[in-house]
């Protein structure tokens, strides 16, 4: 028996995610390769590894009540100087990933845990860098734009290595989001707690 260091996120799909995962490590920041591009719903959380059979059965609960939203990605923030990090805006979907991330941490669930910080969703891009390549990734990206339909999140493991995999996927119990423009087959809003 033993401990595992897990997180919970939402994938930046492609070509989006390889891209800001490029520019991350051009920036100078060392860990970019080892993190896929993500919103993060639970941090790096280090749990016994005889829970990770609840922690999954808790998140397929989680994903089952959910439902897919529009997520769009616009304009860069900081977070500094209370923490080193530049990262890209969530614009649309802060609301169902704030949603998501309090069902994923629920107080009475295996992956229940207090926070550092408040809960902002966003997507590093970079972190503990010096300051000059801060500011750069803060320019550089402040223009930058993405929009998918966020259809669920997934579980992902950090290695020894300290790289990140990931280990299951959990897709949303619900309608598909219509792509952009067209009408929606169905009004539905995402779960209110």
């Amino acid at each position: 028996m033993g401990t595992v260091t897990i997180g919970v996120s939402i994938a930046v799909p492609e070509p989006h995610g390889s891209l800001l995962q490029q520019l991350r490590a051009g920036f100078g920041d060392a860990a970019a390769h080892g993190i896929p591009t993500h919103v993060t719903l639970v941090p790096p959380t280090e749990v016994e590894d005889t829970a990770l059979p609840a922690i999954e059965a808790h998140l397929t609960e989680v994903a089952a009540a959910g439902r897919p939203f529009p997520m769009k990605l616009s304009g860069t923030g900081t977070f500094r100087p209370v923490s080193p990090v530049v990262f890209v805006q969530v614009a649309e979907g802060a609301e169902a990933c704030t949603w998501l991330q309090k069902q994923v941490r629920d107080a009475s669930g295996p992956v229940a845990r207090e926070l550092q910080f408040p809960y902002h969703p966003h997507v590093t891009v970079a972190h503990g860098i010096d300051d000059e390549a801060m500011d750069r990734a803060y320019e550089e990206l402040g223009d930058f734009t993405a929009e998918w339909p966020c259809t669920g999140f997934a579980l992902y493991e950090q290695g020894a290595d300290g790289v990140w995999r990931k280990l299951r996927e959990y897709a949303f119990g619900g309608i598909v989001v219509p792509p952009q423009g067209s009408a929606p087959v169905e009004s539905r809003s995402f779960p209110r707690p």
